[in-house]
């Protein structure tokens, strides 16, 4: 499987991004972003982009994969709803709409959030921003298309916050982790297990294409 990944510089970013560095049945990986990861291996290639409107510059080297997963994100504290709109809805669009025409058979999955408001009429302006996303998205002539709304994210094997006081939090509340992921599989996963359900999702499907924590964590 040849996989393009945007946002792996992210904490979820990191995270698939590793899954799919270790799994044997992801035989390439590309990387779009704004900087470099960091990440050495023979698997990964990285573009660096700086428009992330307009791939037109580099369209040739966006054809022949088998899946995208787009785990960019912004949170939404402090914003007006037109720039996140833009910074999530827009950016989404133009990259899936993008990559749909030049790899129709591939399988997208984004990364959305617990809460996301599929009816677009909440009262909530990220939630239906979001929820708008997801919808447009789930209409492209993709092969599959798979929304992913994960909770609370634990980073492990080495992946980080790039928000410093998000990064502290999750190093001191450490040990609550696992007993949180025991109790409450509803509420808590892990990178390592985004990393490796997208990567399934990608690769034999799943019944719905709005996934939940519980199935994040099931599969």
């Amino acid at each position: 499987m040849r996989v393009i990944i945007f946002g792996a510089s992210g904490m979820v970013g990191q995270g698939v991004l590793r899954e799919c560095l270790v799994d044997p049945g992801v035989e390439r990986v590309v990387a779009v972003g704004r900087s470099p990861t960091g990440v050495r291996s023979a698997k990964l290639t990285e573009i660096m982009h700086g428009d992330f409107t307009d791939y037109s510059a580099i369209e040739p080297k966006l054809t022949g994969f088998d899946a995208c997963f787009f785990c960019l994100g912004v949170s939404s504290i402090g914003m007006s709803e037109e720039r996140y709109r833009h910074l999530t809805y827009d950016l989404t669009l133009a990259a899936a709409t993008t990559l749909a025409r030049l790899n129709p058979q591939m399988t997208f999955t984004y990364v959305t959030g617990a809460g996301t408001d599929s009816t677009e009429q909440g009262s909530r302006m990220w939630a239906r921003v979001k929820g708008k996303t997801e919808n447009d998205l789930l209409k492209l002539p993709f092969r599959g298309a798979y929304m992913f709304r994960p909770g609370a994210i634990q980073p492990l094997h080495g992946v980080r916050s790039k928000t410093a006081w998000v990064q502290a939090v999750y190093t001191a509340t450490g040990p609550l982790w696992s007993v949180l992921r025991r109790l409450s599989p509803r509420l808590a996963t892990t990178t390592e297990q985004m990393g490796r359900a997208m990567i399934h999702v990608a690769r034999v499907g799943y019944p719905r294409k709005v996934l939940e924590m519980e199935d994040i964590n099931s599969i």
